[in-house]
């Protein structure tokens, strides 16, 4: 914007002003920030801009009287050319359910990721169970993992629906020694992670998971995967019992389908 142009950014209000904030170019807006009329509202339009350069966004930031705005300070932080360091500090200022969108966002270096999700999962002991059932619906995987590992029925059952937990989550969850119960349970009778075949190992893995589940999932396990559960000291032996009857029955079958001319196959019923 020419020079001649630039009181129009300084000294323009209401419509003028908004108009100014969607139609100027981001590397002439710099006046703007010297403008009377531009309130937490009207800067909080300009920072959806995604468009705005870094140094604008430093100087935005060094104007203090704007970071007393909630708002602002939550689009600064969510704003890809934020400088790291002050992405940082914004954060943890940051509301939970901020915190969460923050997380979730796409291109957020996953540094800051991981500090955001930090904050959040701190917070958790604290927070009222309402909050955690909505927290575990949409968390990142991170957070979804932890708060799967709760142990509260209805806590564990959002979680196991939040479309952002990974497998990876859930075999972490799995592999903790003190697990409750309804945990393992939960996961055991989940239309999608009960079919998981990591997920099915991890189970037999873990002392909480019933008897029933354990015999329900054997006859899905490979034979070498078996006879790697039922090795000393990976199984309590009243369970290595059962692998080892599993393993018996397979290859029973596998020898008699081989008397039968037919090709032996001791992993029947068990995935390929």
């Amino acid at each position: 914007m020419s020079s001649g142009n630039l009181p129009i950014l300084q000294t323009a209000t209401g419509e003028e002003l908004v108009r100014l904030i969607h139609e100027v170019p981001p590397d002439r807006l710099f006046p703007i920030l010297d403008n009377p009329a531009l309130d937490g509202t009207c800067l909080a339009l300009l920072l959806h801009r995604k468009d705005l350069p870094t140094d604008f966004l430093t100087e935005v930031l060094k104007r203090r009287h704007f970071l007393k705005n909630y708002l602002v300070k939550k689009l600064l932080a969510l704003h890809p050319r934020t400088p790291r360091t002050d992405t940082l500090r914004l954060i943890r200022e940051l509301y939970l359910m901020d915190l969460i969108q923050f997380a979730i966002s796409p291109g957020v270096l996953p540094e800051l990721k991981r500090k955001a999700e930090d904050q959040v999962m701190a917070k958790m002991p604290q927070l009222p169970l309402g909050q955690k059932i909505t927290l575990a619906r949409r968390s990142p995987a991170r957070v979804a993992g932890a708060l799967l590992a709760d142990g509260q029925p209805m806590v564990v059952k959002a979680a196991l629906s939040n479309p952002n937990l990974t497998e990876a989550q859930v075999l972490r969850v799995l592999a903790k020694e003190k697990l409750a119960p309804i945990v393992a349970q939960s996961i055991a009778r989940h239309a999608k992670w009960s079919h998981v075949y990591n997920v099915r190992i991890a189970l037999l893995r873990q002392p909480s998971t019933t008897l029933a589940t354990v015999l329900a999932f054997l006859p899905e396990l490979t034979v070498s995967d078996l006879c790697a559960l039922a090795a000393p000291g990976i199984l309590p032996e009243s369970l290595s019992h059962y692998l080892q009857a599993e393993i018996r029955r397979r290859l029973q079958k596998s020898e008699s389908q081989s008397d039968d001319g037919t090709i032996p196959n001791p992993d029947t019923n068990a995935p390929e």
